[in-house]
């Protein structure tokens, strides 16, 4: 029996892809934080509703990583220098501030991608396939 290797999230993937398009198009990215998530490091007095929403357009931080476990970076908030550390399951969106476009994240984004249909009965299974000539 062969097991499957591990999905990696698609978060990672898709919160960089939608920072690219987001900048590319003159607009300012925005992230939005569950805050309750263990490992979340940002500013407390900032949090609303148990998020945070912060920029995160190159202009606004420093050292920005956005890597697959984690997402970093040094900013100030009200003038005061802050290392803001959230782990990836912690991000539940990014949007341009300027349209309100952009992207929420699931929890399907997380793990393995659920199969797109049910599985096959046996009886279908054993039909084969018929190709036809058309002329």
């Amino acid at each position: 029996m062969t097991s499957t290797p591990a999905t990696t999230s698609r978060r990672p993937y898709l919160l960089r892809a939608m920072h690219e398009w987001i900048t590319d198009n003159g607009h300012t990215p925005h992230l939005i934080v569950d805050a309750a998530v263990d490992g979340v490091q940002a500013p407390r007095q900032f949090v609303r509703d148990g998020r945070i929403v912060l920029n995160i357009a190159h202009a606004a931080v420093q050292g920005l990583q956005l890597g697959n476990e984690w997402i970093e970076f040094d900013a100030r908030f009200s003038g005061v220098p802050h290392r803001v550390h959230v782990p990836i399951r912690a991000a539940i969106g990014i949007y341009a501030r300027e349209t309100g476009q952009g992207m929420a994240f699931t929890d399907s984004d997380l793990g393995p991608e659920p199969p797109d249909s049910p599985p096959l009965p046996a009886s279908t299974k054993e039909r084969r396939a018929r190709l036809k000539v058309v002329k």
